[in-house]
């Protein structure tokens, strides 16, 4: 094997596996794919989007050498970006709300972060607060929701790893919807190349913000924010399907059991959902894009 430059490198190539063990513990005609996209620091699809979004910042000076970097971010997005500005020499400074749980905001500090506390959880509250923030120091507001850099990413990377693994083996991509990046990104590059390819967003029963549904807690973690995301592009996306946080808790230790992959509950919500595509008769050979791993001790 090569010797690598950085860690980051590896970060990228993310490998297409086979679900045999699950698709055959469901009883399915053809198993399912997986593209395991969580190698990196943080165990989730977001080390490499923040480093990539870093990158992409100081190509177009809009961050210059040790500008401190703002984000409104206490999940999987804050922790990797603390990473990233670590490794290339950013002071970081995240916006969390103040119910954050003390145990996560230690977290975030042994990591490098600068906390600023909101008093309120909402996005808009927290967002204004970042860019505050950032205008104060003098620092960069990635601002992950609705910056195009991030399903830019998935556009240069996700979706052509995908399409050069799995394009002639597959005919759905099911991928959950945080951020909107992945989903959006993902389908603007395959729907180029082949619209024949089902996209199917995934969120959760009871925080279906997307498809017009009730909007509450739930405990798939990364996915439904409880609002649209300016990142989702809706004209991309072919169907909309909704899990509950059981079903995507069970299908996450299932793949675990039956296949050996840690998939995180997002990663089991596309497990099921991608269940629910093949039984409509909407697919037959779907891929699932697991964006974050399950931490085991």
């Amino acid at each position: 094997m090569p010797i690598l430059r950085s860690y980051y490198q590896d970060v990228y190539r993310s490998p297409v596996v086979r679900l045999d063990g699950y698709s055959g513990r469901h009883g399915l005609a053809s198993s399912i794919l997986a593209y395991l996209d969580f190698g990196g620091a943080t165990g989730t699809a977001k080390d490499g989007l923040a480093e990539t979004m870093l990158a992409f910042a100081t190509e177009r000076g809009a961050l210059q050498p040790g500008m401190p970097v703002v984000e409104a971010s206490s999940g999987s997005f804050g922790a990797a970006l603390a990473v990233s500005c670590a490794t290339t020499g950013h002071p970081c400074i995240l916006v969390v709300p103040s119910n954050l749980p003390i145990a996560r905001r230690q977290r975030l500090q042994d990591l490098g972060a600068k906390i600023v506390v909101c008093s309120s959880g909402g996005r808009r509250a927290m967002d204004r607060i970042a860019q505050e923030t950032a205008e104060r120091y003098h620092g960069y507001f990635t601002h992950y929701f609705a910056n195009d850099d991030n399903p830019e990413y998935h556009r240069r990377v996700t979706g052509p790893q995908i399409l050069k693994a799995a394009g002639d083996s597959i005919d759905a991509i099911v991928i959950g919807v945080g951020s909107g990046g992945t989903v959006t990104g993902v389908a603007e590059y395959i729907k180029a190349w082949n619209s024949m390819i089902r996209i199917v967003a995934v969120e959760p029963v009871e925080c279906a913000a997307i498809s017009g549904g009730f909007i509450g807690q739930h405990g798939i973690a990364g996915i439904g924010p409880g609002f649209v995301p300016e990142n989702y592009n809706p004209y991309v996306v072919d169907t909309v399907l909704t899990v509950t946080t059981a079903d995507a808790e069970r299908a996450s230790k299932e793949v675990l059991l039956c296949d050996g992959i840690p998939a995180c509950t997002s990663g089991g919500a596309t497990l099921a959902a991608a269940v629910q595509l093949m039984e409509m008769g909407k697919a037959k050979r779907p891929l699932c894009i697991f964006a974050g791993r399950r931490m085991y001790e």
